[in-house]
């Protein structure tokens, strides 16, 4: 996957907020948050980082490609799973700091644990910041697909 990617260079604030150029504002750590959402029914599928090696691959295979800051590498969703995500559309925040997909997914789901979104857990009504035990998650999803089947680790 290794190619050179080379965006153009951010100019004016008048420019990068409403120009016609795509001038992505990559953070210190050479990162830019990536929110990723589902064409059809605009769910928030899951949330990750490209740098601009991931970004160029994703505009010119159309397959969403991210940043791993765990793994130090880049990977393609779905590589592993099945579960592409293919680009319908990319957009970009009014600063150009922050990136949206918008997605097709090839598979089930979307997250390795096996739900169609990674955003599958939701915070329990009655939650108080001052009683760390009244913090509870619940869930609104349930599982698309096994991933001890799916992930080969």
């Amino acid at each position: 996957m290794s190619h050179p990617a080379s965006f153009p260079a951010r100019t004016t604030t008048l420019e990068v907020e409403m120009g016609s150029l795509l001038q992505p504002k990559f953070g210190q750590d050479g990162l830019i948050p990536c929110i990723t959402v589902d064409d059809a029914s605009g769910e928030v599928l899951m949330f990750a980082f490209m740098n601009a090696e991931s970004l160029a691959h994703t505009i010119r295979t159309r397959r969403a490609t991210y940043w791993s800051r765990s793994r130090g590498k880049l990977w393609t969703k779905g590589e592993e799973s099945g579960n592409v995500l293919k680009v319908v559309d990319l957009y970009v925040d009014c600063d150009q700091d922050v990136l949206l997909l918008r997605v097709v997914n090839a598979g089930l789901g979307a997250c390795h644990n096996g739900y169609p979104s990674c955003f599958y857990r939701k915070l329990s009504a009655g939650a108080d910041a001052g009683d760390p035990a009244s913090l509870k998650l619940e869930f609104t999803s349930v599982r698309a697909f096994d991933p001890s089947t799916v992930y080969k680790k």
